[in-house]
């Protein structure tokens, strides 16, 4: 079984006027008129990725319903701008993109950070653009505007032993998706090995919260290479040696540390990949190279269907990344409407308890069904979909 997939509310293309390079925008499906999902910029996106992404986020606002909660689900939207973020003319690229977009953000569509965008940069061009907020649309839904972004402000400034809270929240939960899979097959974490692919905020993250679980993270690539180290790699030391695009000062590295190709990761001696770079990045030829036991999705969309059924054949289990990376954009809402406080303990600790209870679910589904989690999951969102359009309606 997996979830319907019908035409999305909203597809447009727009093309700058100064640079000629191109921006999309995906509405999947709005809950209440109003859409969650972020922006990224990225060199070569193009309107089937941002369509696939907006898709996801329409799964991962439907997998985090809970009746009880104040945080009610939104629908699912993307937004993709197809330039290298590093490029000079990015930051006005990006200012131009949000102020063509903008009756789309102040009505419908809340956004943030994605790849390639910080949300510091999203929320100064969104200012720029003439915008109260990227996430304004959502305004109308609380029950106390003013107390809600208080909150949300406040969280955003707090820091974890100098990292944004805002910055960790998501690697915390594909840490508990990987720490549950590891529960249920009975696999203890010291011995356990882990290669990540990106060591910006979702990878940087993940390589943290499992290294303190007692993981040995062995490889990490970056847009340099990979360092890879058998006896495993001191994380904090090289989550310290990044810059902002999460590249790793290759001064940092340890006499055992090897610097290896960029795609070494993929055949590195390890039970689980955690890709949390680009989408698209195994696919049915390099799969063969993956000699892990479990691959953990951290990005969005980084296997592609056909590789991922060449993987299950051959019993790599696929965690998908509407599951997995989905605590991010949760605590965003558990957060404003008021679930969680900014208090990174509360935070880490609902974020645990919610990811090890819905991958769990997943799990659960995949072993009744005789499917994939993938599948799984999205036979759980199918079932979820009518029950909040019942609840809340949907505009189409």
């Amino acid at each position: 079984m997996t979830t319907p997939v019908t035409a999305p509310s909203l597809s447009l293309v727009w093309t700058d006027h100064v640079t000629g390079r191109q921006g999309f925008l995906v509405v999947d499906r709005l809950v209440r008129g109003v859409a969650s999902g972020g922006l990224r910029m990225r060199p070569g996106c193009t309107l089937e990725e941002v369509t696939g992404l907006a898709r996801g986020m329409t799964m991962k606002e439907a997998l985090h319903y809970s009746p009880g909660s104040r945080y009610i689900p939104l629908g699912g939207a993307k937004g993709g701008i197809d330039c290298d973020p590093r490029d000079p003319e990015a930051y006005g690229l990006l200012v131009r993109y949000l102020r063509a977009v903008r009756p789309y953000v102040e009505s419908c569509w809340t956004t943030g950070e994605d790849l390639g965008l910080s949300q510091d940069l999203v929320d100064r061009a969104a200012a720029e653009a003439g915008l109260v907020s990227s996430i304004q649309a959502v305004y109308p839904l609380l029950d106390d505007e003013a107390a809600a972004r208080e909150r949300l402000a406040d969280a955003f400034a707090v820091e974890v032993d100098g990292i944004g809270l805002d910055e960790l929240v998501g690697g915390c939960g594909v840490a508990e998706s990987v720490l549950t899979a590891l529960d249920r097959a009975a696999v203890p974490y010291p011995g356990t090995r882990v290669a990540v692919q990106g060591l910006g905020t979702m990878g940087g993250a993940t390589a943290r919260f499992l290294a303190r679980a007692g993981l040995s993270v062995v490889a990490v690539a970056d847009i340099k290479g990979t360092i890879a180290n058998p006896a495993g790699l001191d994380v904090e030391a090289l989550l310290a040696a990044r810059d902002g695009y999460g590249t790793v000062d290759r001064g940092a590295l340890r006499p055992g540390d090897s610097e290896l190709p960029g795609d070494a990761w993929l055949s590195t001696e390890a039970e689980v990949l955690v890709p949390a770079a680009v989408s698209y990045a195994v696919d049915p030829a390099n799969q063969e190279r993956i000699r892990a036991r479990w691959i953990v999705e951290a990005a969005n969309m980084p296997v592609v269907p056909e590789a991922e059924a060449l993987l299950t054949a051959r019993g790599v289990t696929v965690l998908p990344d509407v599951v997995v990376n989905s605590a991010t954009n949760a605590w965003w809402w558990w957060t404003l409407f008021g679930d969680i406080g900014a208090d990174a303990d509360e935070a880490f600790a609902h974020v645990r308890r919610s990811m090890r209870a819905l991958t769990g679910r997943v799990l659960d589904r995949a072993r009744a069904d005789g499917t994939t989690p993938r599948v799984a999951a999205h036979a759980l969102v199918t079932d979820r979909l009518p029950v909040i359009a019942e609840r809340f309606g949907r505009y189409r």
